[in-house]
Protein backbone atom coordinates (compact mmCIF):
# COMPACT_ATOMS: atom_id res chain seq x y z
CA UNK A 1 0.00 0.00 0.00
CA UNK A 2 1.22 3.58 -1.08
CA UNK A 3 0.65 6.33 0.92
CA UNK A 4 1.29 10.26 -0.58
CA UNK A 5 0.12 13.50 0.26
CA UNK A 6 0.93 14.53 3.90
CA UNK A 7 2.91 11.94 5.68
CA UNK A 8 4.23 11.29 9.45
CA UNK A 9 7.54 11.45 8.08
CA UNK A 10 6.92 14.61 6.33
CA UNK A 11 5.71 16.67 9.46
CA UNK A 12 8.97 17.94 10.90
CA UNK A 13 10.51 18.78 7.01
CA UNK A 14 7.30 21.05 6.78
CA UNK A 15 8.15 22.39 10.41
CA UNK A 16 6.28 20.31 12.39
CA UNK A 17 2.58 21.26 10.87
CA UNK A 18 -0.16 19.26 9.14
CA UNK A 19 -0.32 20.75 6.24
CA UNK A 20 -2.63 19.99 2.79
CA UNK A 21 -0.53 18.82 -0.02
CA UNK A 22 -0.85 19.27 -3.47
CA UNK A 23 -2.29 22.70 -3.41
CA UNK A 24 0.04 24.22 -6.16
CA UNK A 25 0.31 23.19 -10.01
CA UNK A 26 4.03 21.62 -9.46
CA UNK A 27 2.87 20.05 -6.12
CA UNK A 28 -0.12 18.66 -7.75
CA UNK A 29 1.61 17.18 -10.70
CA UNK A 30 4.02 15.74 -8.13
CA UNK A 31 1.06 13.89 -6.35
CA UNK A 32 -0.58 12.27 -9.59
CA UNK A 33 2.91 10.92 -10.76
CA UNK A 34 3.50 9.86 -7.39
CA UNK A 35 -0.31 7.86 -7.57
CA UNK A 36 0.79 6.57 -10.89
CA UNK A 37 4.46 5.23 -10.20
CA UNK A 38 2.83 3.84 -6.94
CA UNK A 39 0.68 1.77 -8.81
CA UNK A 40 3.49 0.62 -11.27
CA UNK A 41 5.76 -0.59 -8.51
CA UNK A 42 2.94 -3.03 -7.67
CA UNK A 43 1.23 -1.52 -4.83
CA UNK A 44 -2.45 -2.80 -4.25
CA UNK A 45 -3.78 0.55 -3.31
CA UNK A 46 -2.48 3.79 -2.02
CA UNK A 47 -3.62 6.07 0.60
CA UNK A 48 -4.41 9.87 -0.21
CA UNK A 49 -4.00 11.61 3.07
CA UNK A 50 -4.90 15.95 3.10
CA UNK A 51 -5.17 15.61 -0.97
CA UNK A 52 -7.55 18.74 -1.93
CA UNK A 53 -10.88 16.62 -3.05
CA UNK A 54 -10.85 17.54 -6.53
CA UNK A 55 -7.37 16.22 -7.18
CA UNK A 56 -7.88 13.18 -5.25
CA UNK A 57 -11.43 12.05 -7.38
CA UNK A 58 -8.55 12.59 -10.27
CA UNK A 59 -5.63 10.46 -9.04
CA UNK A 60 -8.51 7.66 -8.09
CA UNK A 61 -10.18 7.69 -11.32
CA UNK A 62 -6.97 7.20 -13.00
CA UNK A 63 -5.87 4.45 -11.23
CA UNK A 64 -6.64 0.55 -11.38
CA UNK A 65 -5.90 0.41 -7.88
CA UNK A 66 -8.01 1.45 -4.94
CA UNK A 67 -7.13 4.85 -2.80
CA UNK A 68 -8.22 5.46 0.41
CA UNK A 69 -9.16 8.66 1.69
CA UNK A 70 -8.08 10.61 4.78
CA UNK A 71 -8.67 14.55 4.55
CA UNK A 72 -8.77 13.71 0.86
CA UNK A 73 -12.93 13.75 0.25
CA UNK A 74 -15.57 11.31 -1.00
CA UNK A 75 -13.83 10.68 -4.35
CA UNK A 76 -11.54 8.42 -3.12
CA UNK A 77 -12.75 4.38 -3.74
CA UNK A 78 -12.59 4.23 0.48
CA UNK A 79 -12.11 6.20 3.60
CA UNK A 80 -10.08 5.89 6.59
CA UNK A 81 -10.08 8.03 9.72
CA UNK A 82 -8.02 7.23 13.37
CA UNK A 83 -9.69 5.70 15.86
CA UNK A 84 -9.02 8.78 18.46
CA UNK A 85 -10.68 11.01 16.21
CA UNK A 86 -13.44 8.67 15.38
CA UNK A 87 -14.29 8.15 18.85
CA UNK A 88 -13.10 11.70 20.79
CA UNK A 89 -10.17 11.00 22.60
CA UNK A 90 -8.06 13.60 22.70
CA UNK A 91 -8.18 17.10 22.98
CA UNK A 92 -6.54 17.96 18.63
CA UNK A 93 -9.53 16.96 16.35
CA UNK A 94 -8.20 17.71 12.71
CA UNK A 95 -10.36 19.71 10.09
CA UNK A 96 -10.94 15.96 8.04
CA UNK A 97 -11.92 14.15 11.15
CA UNK A 98 -15.79 13.63 12.24
CA UNK A 99 -16.34 12.70 15.95
CA UNK A 100 -19.17 10.27 16.37
CA UNK A 101 -18.45 9.79 20.41
CA UNK A 102 -17.24 12.09 23.61
CA UNK A 103 -15.13 9.07 25.01
CA UNK A 104 -12.88 11.57 26.74
CA UNK A 105 -16.17 12.95 28.15
CA UNK A 106 -17.57 9.65 29.43
CA UNK A 107 -14.17 8.47 30.45
CA UNK A 108 -13.60 11.91 32.69
CA UNK A 109 -17.56 12.07 33.84
CA UNK A 110 -16.93 7.70 34.96
CA UNK A 111 -13.62 8.61 36.45
CA UNK A 112 -15.43 11.32 38.34
CA UNK A 113 -18.50 9.74 39.94
CA UNK A 114 -16.09 6.67 41.32
CA UNK A 115 -13.81 9.17 42.95
CA UNK A 116 -16.83 10.47 44.40
CA UNK A 117 -18.38 6.79 45.57
CA UNK A 118 -15.36 5.93 46.70
CA UNK A 119 -15.27 8.86 48.92
CA UNK A 120 -18.43 8.64 50.20
CA UNK A 121 -17.80 4.83 50.86
CA UNK A 122 -20.07 3.57 48.34
CA UNK A 123 -17.15 1.72 46.33
CA UNK A 124 -16.61 -0.90 46.63
CA UNK A 125 -19.52 -2.40 47.59
CA UNK A 126 -20.90 -6.07 48.80
CA UNK A 127 -21.11 -6.66 44.54
CA UNK A 128 -17.72 -6.02 44.02
CA UNK A 129 -16.60 -7.37 47.73
CA UNK A 130 -15.53 -10.94 48.14
CA UNK A 131 -15.54 -12.40 51.69
CA UNK A 132 -14.52 -15.79 53.27
CA UNK A 133 -15.76 -18.04 55.95
CA UNK A 134 -15.75 -17.04 58.86
CA UNK A 135 -14.93 -19.82 60.91
CA UNK A 136 -11.48 -20.29 58.38
CA UNK A 137 -11.35 -16.74 59.16
CA UNK A 138 -10.92 -17.93 62.93
CA UNK A 139 -8.70 -20.21 62.16
CA UNK A 140 -5.99 -18.22 60.49
CA UNK A 141 -6.08 -15.52 63.13
CA UNK A 142 -5.81 -18.56 65.75
CA UNK A 143 -9.08 -17.71 67.45
CA UNK A 144 -10.18 -21.19 67.61
CA UNK A 145 -10.20 -22.92 71.08
CA UNK A 146 -7.40 -25.36 70.23
CA UNK A 147 -5.33 -22.46 69.38
CA UNK A 148 -5.89 -20.47 72.71
CA UNK A 149 -3.03 -20.74 75.29
CA UNK A 150 -4.14 -22.48 78.51
CA UNK A 151 -5.25 -20.18 80.94
CA UNK A 152 -2.36 -18.10 82.80
CA UNK A 153 0.39 -19.52 80.28
CA UNK A 154 0.68 -15.81 78.38
CA UNK A 155 -1.30 -12.73 79.03
CA UNK A 156 -4.38 -11.78 77.50
CA UNK A 157 -3.21 -9.23 75.39
CA UNK A 158 -2.10 -12.03 72.65
CA UNK A 159 -4.79 -14.42 73.09
CA UNK A 160 -5.94 -15.19 69.70
CA UNK A 161 -2.62 -14.38 67.86
CA UNK A 162 -1.33 -17.45 65.62
CA UNK A 163 0.91 -19.69 67.52
CA UNK A 164 3.75 -20.17 65.75
CA UNK A 165 3.05 -23.59 64.67
CA UNK A 166 0.17 -21.90 62.72
CA UNK A 167 2.69 -19.31 60.50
Amino acid sequence: MGHIGWTPQSQHALGGKVLVQGKTREAARALLGDAIAIQEAGAFSVVLELVPEQLASVITSRLRIPTIGIGAGAGCAGQVQVVTDLIGLGDFSPKHAKRYADVQGSIAEAAKTWAADVAAGRFPGPEQTVRMDEAILDEVLGRTAEDRAAPGAIDAAHAGIPLDRDL
